[in-house]
């Protein structure tokens, strides 16, 4: 395998392992590696190997992190409800896998002294917001039947996911806030950096280029969390809706506005780019992850997958209606 990939036996050692990235193996390298596992047909577990030629109707759910649900509106509870759902209704049993090469740090990792435990499953759902970019492209070349849930960029590899579409939701928040009247907006983004976000970031940004507007907001232009100085600008008026990534965010913000004499909505429109709950002030105008429709959806991908390996690249993206709620009123100006 070495020879084949033109690189050392320590470095393919190290991939196969999954320690590419503490050893600092560069993309390229790793990549001719996994073509050369693909090639090879190379399987760490002899036994694993041979599980693989036949279908025992078990699917596997795996978590990159502990996400299992301990009350009933965790945010996987519903992934996790529509996964077992439709599982039942096709016939399929479950593996939930909890504890295959977990780390002190509380990381899951799938592979485990180079195998693959995930094997013991037909083929497996991914989900989880620590997700190992390096396992999902080694699962990928060697073939392993999967789909993760959400959107994670996996250079070399098209692996299957299903998305929520968090680009074309934050457009339809903009669409909204222009049709009560807004012209001058703000964005107020969350510390976390990774695709979902930047899907919500970019379908905003695309929609208020769209309809010739600016945004000066700090959020905007990249700053994290809710600039005081900014905030003082919004309270006399500089902006008249403003677009917020989550609940904690358009919560602090209200308490804030509140501080300097200003109300949501009466002075400032606020919409929330996650579903949000009705609380005692109101329901915010947000968008619906339709997490339940999304689990049924990755049994079916995966099961179709089973029937035809060739359905094993591609994403597929699932609309995120939006909320009415109480939070955005015509603009007074």
């Amino acid at each position: 395998m070495a020879r084949l990939a033109g690189v050392s036996q320590s470095a393919v050692s190290r991939v196969i392992s999954g320690n590419a990235a503490t050893a600092r193996i560069p993309e390229e390298t790793r990549q001719r590696i996994f073509e050369a596992v693909r090639e090879l047909g190379y399987v760490a577990n002899p036994a694993a190997r041979a599980m693989r030629k036949q279908r025992n109707n078990l699917l596997g759910v795996h978590t990159f992190e502990r996400v299992f649900p301990r009350v009933h509106d965790d945010f996987y509870f519903e992934f996790l409800l529509g996964i077992e759902e439709r599982a039942e209704e096709t016939g399929y049993d479950l593996v939930l896998f909890t504890s295959t090469g977990a780390g002190t740090d509380g990381e899951r990792k799938i592979y485990s002294h180079g195998t693959n435990r995930l094997n013991l499953a037909d083929g497996s759902i991914l989900f989880g917001v620590a997700t190992d970019r390096g396992e999902l492209a080694r699962l990928w070349y060697e073939g392993y039947p999967f789909v993760h849930i959400g959107r994670r960029d996996v250079p070399g590899a098209e692996i299957p996911q299903i998305i929520p579409d968090y680009r074309s939701a934050s457009g339809q928040i903009v669409e909204r806030l222009v049709r009560h009247g807004h012209r001058r907006l703000g964005y107020v983004r969350e510390w976390l950096q990774m695709e979902p976000y930047d899907d919500r970031r970019l379908g905003y940004a695309e929609a208020v280029e769209r309809h010739g507007m600016t945004d000066t907001s700090p959020g905007f232009h990249g700053a994290i969390g809710i600039d005081e100085a900014w905030l003082d600008e919004v309270a006399r008026g500089a902006v008249t809706a403003i677009v917020v990534e989550s609940v904690g965010l358009a919560v602090s913000l209200r308490e804030q506005l509140a501080a300097r004499g200003r109300k949501i909505p009466d002075d400032v429109s606020v919409a929330v780019l996650e579903a949000a709950p009705a609380d005692p002030s109101g329901q915010w105008d947000s968008l619906v992850i339709p997490r339940v429709e999304i689990g049924r959806l990755a049994v079916d991908r995966l099961q179709a997958m089973l029937d035809d390996p060739d359905l094993r690249t591609g994403s597929l993206l699932v609309p995120c209606p939006l909320i009415p709620g109480t939070t955005i009123v015509d603009a007074s100006e």
